[in-house]
């Protein structure tokens, strides 16, 4: 800090954000960089910290400093740290242009104010109301409450309402005889009656009980009926004591004051808690997208610091500086003392308040529109969080709880009502089994089964820790709605032929969704014999069991990775999906006998274990970088809930050998997807035209038996419409059961005898299009008896 800064910034360091006050009695030795002036922090900028990449503009914001002056600060993003306090020698902003403690240069006591003397923000209210610094006595009373404990708290409101009630009662006798000073010595019984009736009155009724920074209608009732009290004890002791020359309409006089006096003493600790505490240390400026209801009760639920109310692990908790809000109606005006700005205006909060993260609060508004106001979001450095349930932030149910943007939120695809009749069609009153129930899309299978009214549901898992936790859940859920659904849990693999068959027989199973496989690509890769054996002769195993036991439908939960596959997990899963074609083919459904066996085939989901969406906001958290196979490398997403759904809804319409195909919509490039999460965490993304980017996007290459592109269908075979708009029906080629039979108990022996290199060639040899050669080999596991 130069020398003409130091004395300027010494005196007043603590007041300017600095972690201790100074305590030396000179001021600190100057920096030996040059230093240009102070921030409203009082920080030194000096020269070398500032950097040429800046978001969208490259003129330096100027603020007001501490000596009267103004001081040049880059807007965004240094390629360099900012100079330290010359008093406390606290850290700046890191190289990345984000604070190591990821706290926002300003405090809502120092906004940013801007030279030009037309900036709408500068001229609002809350502007003028937070201009100046936070004073020592406002600080050191906040710490003085945050010590005190509750029942501290309550002993000094009752000491408050000790005061409160008789000054009331003096302004109604004041008021009612027309004079202000009135002798009222002689009325000190209803004065005493005042206080020793309305304090236990209220201390009865739970007054004391609420929260001051939560007072609502529950409270209002509380002060009508404690001020009631009093002035029924005040009226009392006038009418028992014929107290001489006591105002016979005072009591009413006092009902009305009392509750006026009471409301509004809770009313200043509520201002002063909302708008007068100074953020705390580890907030981020905030702005909040949506100033209805929804948007107002989350901005009074994080100003009054409900717990750390939207901080995770990762984000720090936001503090809400202003209202965005499309509404003509609502922008210029001021909620809750934040102003009110339009969309267009989000750009000068983030260069001249600072803005870090920006919370959508829209409650009722269609994915499209949510989608919208994402994309207009992204060109700027804010890191953008959802509130996923605006009725419990509205209603005070509980803390809000903010999510980060998910894939989900941007990919263009809008949810489609569910067909009633196709939902229930195989699963309303009849014994339902889902294997493989611990998993992401067995899980959600059961959730939605449970909630169509099946006569029984089983779930068989071979995960203890996922079966326990899915049956627990069910249970709860089946006992708290009432549904008087039986949920029975059974620990072992749909591969058990003995397990499999007795649990089909002892709970009458009519319908079976087979989830149960191993999915990960890699993993399968690794463990070749292991993906074979469960996908491919656990279906077989299951689906020969079950034609036995008279089940009369059998659904496969497949993968778009079976199509024109790379991977052994994508073969052994179309092997799976022929077994089933030719089982059907072999014994034909007549007059309503037999199994009706079919296939729901589909993309990625959201949300699933080894999903690529979690991973990239774990790198993201972590400060990169973000790693992607391939630039070109594109997939198909679609949530779990969507996808359950339509699994639900295709079995209905099954015939027998029937491969039904989900719509997922059109493909997302992995890379853009990458690059749209960093922006939307309020990051840069650095490549070579943007080398002072804060997050790289680095290339791995693809794993073995990975593919560029997935696709749904196997051949050239068109698809077929169905009477649901998102799935199609489709006809591939397969073996006759009389020739596939022999091929399988020749792969059985080559998995018997753990010979991977016949495995492999088996399936691309038998399976369709199938190419299980790599560009890099794959470190396979060989086991030999």
């Amino acid at each position: 800090m130069c020398a003409a800064a130091s004395w300027a910034s010494w005196c007043s360091c603590w007041r300017f954000g600095c972690t201790r006050p100074a305590s030396s009695t000179s001021p600190p030795a100057p920096s030996s960089s040059r230093c240009s002036g102070l921030t409203p922090l009082g920080r030194c900028v000096s020269e070398s910290s500032r950097g040429s990449d800046s978001w969208k503009r490259t003129d330096p914001i100027s603020t007001r400093s501490s000596r009267g002056g103004w001081a040049t600060v880059p807007p965004r993003a240094f390629s360099g740290p900012i100079g330290r306090c010359g008093c406390c020698r606290s850290p700046g902003l890191s190289a990345r242009g984000r604070s190591s403690r990821r706290r926002p240069w300003p405090s809502p006591a120092f906004p940013w104010h801007s030279p030009a003397s037309g900036s709408a923000l500068a001229e609002t209210t809350v502007d003028q109301a937070q201009a100046g610094s936070m004073t020592i006595a406002s600080r050191l009373l906040d710490a003085a409450m945050d010590r005190l404990g509750r029942r501290q708290k309550q002993a000094i409101a009752a000491v408050i309402d000790a005061i409160v009630l008789p000054l009331a009662l003096w302004s109604a006798i004041a008021l009612r005889l027309g004079e202000w000073s009135p002798d009222v010595q002689r009325f000190w019984p209803a004065f005493i009656a005042s206080v020793v009736v309305g304090l236990p009155a209220f201390y009865a009724i739970g007054l004391y009980r609420h929260i001051i920074r939560y007072v609502g209608t529950q409270f209002g009732w509380a002060v009508l009926k404690g001020v009631t009290v009093a002035a029924a004890g005040v009226a009392a002791v006038d009418y028992l004591y014929h107290v001489p020359g006591f105002p016979r309409s005072a009591p009413m006089i006092f009902w009305v004051l009392s509750m006026v006096y009471v409301f509004g003493t809770r009313y200043l600790v509520r201002v002063y808690a909302e708008t007068v505490a100074r953020m705390p240390e580890s907030a981020e400026t905030a702005a909040v997208y949506g100033a209805g209801a929804a948007g107002v009760e989350l901005v009074r639920r994080l100003r009054a610091g409900h717990g750390e109310a939207g901080a995770s692990a990762d984000v720090a908790r936001p503090f809400p500086l202003a209202f965005v809000d499309a509404s003509p109606a609502l922008q210029g005006r001021v909620i809750d003392g934040l102003p009110v700005v339009a969309p267009d205006a989000i750009g000068e909060l983030v260069t001249e308040r600072h803005i870090r993260q920006m919370l959508v609060a829209l409650p009722g508004v269609s994915h499209a529109e949510r989608r919208r106001v994402i994309a207009s979001l992204e060109p700027y450095p804010l890191h953008v969080r959802l509130l996923p349930d605006v009725q419990a932030v509205v209603s005070g149910e509980e803390a809000p709880t903010l999510r980060d943007v998910d894939v989900v939120d941007l990919i263009e695809r809008d949810p489609v009502t569910p067909m009633p009749k196709l939902l229930a069609g195989c699963v309303t009153d009849r014994a339902v089994l889902v294997t493989g129930a611990g998993g992401s899309i067995g899980s959600e299978l059961c959730r939605q089964i449970l909630a169509l009214s099946p006569r029984l549901l089983v779930l068989l898992d071979q995960s203890e820790l996922g079966l326990f936790d899915i049956h627990r859940e069910l249970v709860a859920h089946a006992d708290t709605a009432e549904l008087g659904v039986p949920v029975a849990a059974v620990l072992g693999s749909a591969g058990d032929t003995a397990l499999f068959e007795r649990v089909l027989g002892d709970y009458g199973v009519q319908t079976v969704y087979h989830a149960a496989a191993y999915k990960h690509v890699g993993l399968v890769e690794h463990n070749a014999i292991a993906g074979v054996s469960n996908n491919a002769f656990g279906t077989r195993r299951a689906a020969q069991a079950a034609a036995l036991a008279g089940v009369s439908d059998f659904i496969l939960i497949s993968t778009d990775k079976a199509v024109r596959t790379r991977s052994v997990m994508g073969a052994s899963k179309r092997l799976a999906e022929m077994i089933l074609q030719a089982l059907q083919a072999s014994q034909p459904r007549k007059k309503g006998a037999g199994t009706r066996f079919s296939i729901v085939r589909f993309g990625n989901v959201l949300g699933s274990s080894g999903s690529v969406v979690p991973l990239f906001h774990e790198q993201i958290m972590a400060g990169g970088p973000v790693t992607v196979t391939h630039p070109e490398a594109t997939r198909y997403f679609m949530t779990i809930p969507e996808a359950a759904e339509l699994v639900l809804q295709a079995s209905s319409m099954a015939n027998g050998g029937d491969i039904f195909l989900l719509d997922m919509g059109e493909p997302v490039n992995i890379r853009e997807l990458a690059a749209r999460m960093i922006r939307l965490h309020g990051y840069t993304v650095r490549d070579e035209a943007h080398p002072g980017g804060d997050l790289e996007i680095r290339t791995t290459g693809l794993t073995p038996g990975e593919k560029m592109r997935e696709e749904l269908l196997v051949g050239n075979e068109a698809a077929e419409p169905t009477e649901h708009p998102k799935i199609l029906r489709a006809f591939e080629i397969f073996p006759a059961w009389s020739e596939l039979a022999p091929a399988l108990d020749r792969l059985q022996a080559a998995c018997d005898a753990f010979d991977v290199e016949e495995v492999r060639a088996f399936l691309g040899n038998v399976v369709e299009d199938a190419n299980l050669g790599h560009e890099r080999g794959a470190d396979v596991i060989r086991l030999r008896r």
